[in-house]
C-alpha cells in the first residue's frame, strides 16, 4: 500500500463507480496508490454494500491516504474530518453563525419595529416576534462542518472520518447514529436527510479498541507495512531515478528495522524520503556509514536512532 506524496498526480477520476476490485486496484494505481487485490475488494464492497469502511493498522501504512485516492479516483469530493479528544457535535457537524444572524437583526431593525407597532402586552410581542423564526434561523446561518458537509452534498463524496480512535466514546455513539441513517435533525430547521450516501473511510491507529457496534455498522480492512516486493515497487513508482538495487537496499534496510523494538518504527512515507535523500546524497549504495549519516530522515527519536545505529544485524558487511 503506499500514499500519494511525491507521486504521480494521475488523471483525475472519472466520476463512475469501480466496476470490479481490478479497476479499483488500476485506477488507485493511477493515483500513485499501489494496493493489493485483498484491498481492492474490501473498497469494492464498501462502495457498492455502501457501507462505512472500517481502516486499522499501524501510523505510517497509507490509511489516510486511502480516502484520499478513493475520493480522486472516483472524482468524488473529498471531506474530511479529523478526530481529537474532546471533538464534539458542533465541530463535527454544525454551527450557528450568531454573527450573521445578529446582523440581519441590526438591518432589520425597521421591520421589526413596524412588526411590534400597536403591542398591547408582551406575550402578544413574542407571538409577533415569533411569526419570524424562519428568518432568523434558517440554512443561510448554519455552517456546515465535515458531516453535514457530505450529508448536502449536491455530488457523492468521499468521506474520511480521521482517527477515529481518538475521539471520545460519547462522540462515537453520535458518531454511530449519524452513520446508520445518513440524515440529521436541527431543532430550528428539521431533518436533513442525505442528497447523496456518501463513501465513508474511517481510521484507527488502535490507541483505543473501537466499540462492536460501531465494527458491525462497518467492513472492516486491516493494513500493515507492506512486504518487501511491494515497497519496492512503491518506491521505484515513487522516486524517479533511483536504481533497483538500491531501492532494494532501502527497503530490506528499513524491514529489518521494522523488527527492532522502537518507540516509531518508520511508516512508507519515511521510506521513501530516505530513498530521496540517498539520491540527494548521490549515495551509489546503502552501506553502513551511509545508514548510520541518514538514520535521521526515517527515525524520530533519539534513542531509536541510536538502537538501530548498535544493531550489527541490519545491513550485510
Amino acid at each position: 500500500m503506499s500514499g500519494r506524496e511525491g507521486g504521480p498526480p494521475g488523471r483525475e477520476g472519472s466520476g463512475e463507480m469501480f466496476g470490479d476490485p481490478q479497476e479499483v486496484v488500476e485506477r488507485l494505481a493511477e493515483q500513485g496508490y499501489i494496493c493489493s487485490r485483498e484491498t481492492a475488494t474490501v473498497i469494492y464492497l464498501a462502495q457498492q454494500l455502501r457501507k462505512p469502511l472500517l481502516v486499522e493498522g499501524p501510523a505510517g501504512v497509507g490509511k489516510t491516504d486511502l480516502g484520499k485516492v478513493v475520493a480522486a479516483a472516483l472524482g468524488w469530493e473529498f471531506i474530511r474530518l479529523q478526530c481529537y479528544e474532546g471533538l464534539d457535535e458542533s465541530k463535527a457537524l454544525y454551527e450557528w453563525e450568531y454573527a450573521k444572524q445578529l446582523l440581519y437583526t441590526q438591518i432589520l431593525k425597521d421591520v421589526l419595529a413596524q412588526e411590534l407597532a400597536g403591542v398591547s402586552s408582551l406575550a402578544e410581542a413574542v407571538e409577533r416576534v415569533a411569526r419570524q423564526d424562519e428568518v432568523f434561523f434558517s440554512r443561510k446561518f448554519v455552517v456546515p462542518r465535515p458531516l453535514l458537509r457530505a450529508i448536502i452534498s449536491d455530488e457523492p463524496a468521499v468521506l474520511l472520518i480521521d482517527e477515529v480512535d481518538k475521539s471520545d466514546p460519547e462522540f462515537e455513539a453520535f458518531l454511530l447514529e449519524v452513520l446508520s441513517d445518513f440524515q440529521v435533525s436541527i431543532p430550528e430547521i428539521g431533518t436533513i436527510t442525505a442528497r447523496h450516501i456518501p463513501m465513508v473511510v474511517l481510521t484507527s491507529n488502535n490507541s483505543r479498541e473501537m466499540s462492536d457496534a460501531l465494527k458491525r455498522r462497518c467492513l472492516h480492512l486491516y493494513l500493515d507495512f507492506p512486504g518487501r516486493e511491494r515497497e519496492t515497487a512503491i518506491v521505484l513508482a515513487k522516486v524517479p531515478g533511483i536504481r533497483e538495487e538500491l531501492a532494494a537496499q532501502v527497503v530490506e534496510a528499513v524491514q529489518r528495522i521494522r523488527k527492532l523494538d522502537l518507540k516509531k518504527p518508520p511508516g512508507i512515507s519515511e521510506t521513501l524520503d530516505w530513498a530521496r535523500a540517498l539520491l540527494v546524497l548521490n549515495a551509489e549504495k546503502l552501506d553502513r556509514d551511509t545508514l548510520r549519516g541518514t538514520l535521521n530522515v526515517i527515525l524520530k527519536y533519539e534513542k531509536d536512532i541510536a538502537k538501530v545505529a548498535e544493531s550489527a544485524r541490519l545491513l550485510a558487511d
